[in-house]
């Protein structure tokens, strides 16, 4: 890690040994960087719960003006690590002790004060798809590929993932994806309104963004986030 980043575990409540970077070498701008890439990503329940701790934290920071979910590897993020349902999902209680860390997780994203990105290559499947809903604009390039299987596997989606991703397609379309769990390539997601541009370089776009955010009023930006929410919901 080079040192213009520091890990997850120097932030406020974070757990230590976690996959996930944080990039601060712009202070306005913070990257967070789903680190798992042998695993495509995929959210452990630890990584849900510090992805919580984490984007509630960045939105206390007075100097962040945005900040940009990704993935190494190329890969955005495969969704839950469905390997440690087994212990982490063994029963009703754990199962909601893992729901509401998923719950929280998207709803610190979704309700941070700061301007979210989600730069996305390859995979945003399940539980990733809906941290790329959750976040205010989403840029992907050609390799990107959506998909919620939630139905083969005989789960339910998350509420909070529910609503972000109705907020972005609508209800019918929402319908189409969660129903079939079918795979929407780039160019698809983007008509489709999964996507917010497509990019030849995802994060470069994602960067491009946040530069006109850099002067603006940070007040301003979280009243006109609130507010929007609001209205949406």
């Amino acid at each position: 890690m080079s040192d213009a980043s520091s890990d997850l575990s120097a932030l406020p409540q974070a757990a230590p040994g976690v996959p996930i970077r944080v990039d601060r070498s712009d202070p306005a701008v913070v990257r967070v960087i789903l680190d798992r890439a042998e695993r495509k990503n995929a959210l452990t329940l630890a990584m849900w719960r510090a992805l919580g701790d984490l984007f509630e934290a960045l939105g206390r920071e007075p100097e962040i003006r945005a900040v940009i979910l990704t993935g190494a590897g190329g890969v955005f993020c495969a969704g839950a690590d469905i390997s440690e349902f087994g212990a982490a999902r063994s029963d009703a209680a754990s199962g909601e002790i893992y729901s509401a860390a998923v719950e929280r997780a998207n709803h610190a994203i979704r309700d941070c004060p700061k301007a979210t990105y989600a730069a996305i290559s390859g995979p945003a499947m399940g539980g990733g798809c809906g941290l790329a809903m959750c976040c205010d604009f989403r840029f992907a390039d050609a390799t990107a590929v959506f998909s919620v299987p939630a139905a083969r596997l005989g789960v339910v989606y998350a509420v909070s993932e529910t609503a972000a991703l109705v907020a972005a397609v609508g209800v019918e379309t929402a319908k189409d994806i969660l129903f079939t769990g079918r795979r929407l390539d780039a160019a698809e997601a983007a008509a489709k309104g999964l996507v917010t541009a497509l990019a030849q370089d995802a994060m470069a776009a994602a960067l491009a963004h946040a530069a006109l955010l850099r002067e603006n009023a940070p007040m301003t930006l979280a009243g006109a986030k609130a507010t929007l929410r609001a209205l949406a919901g």
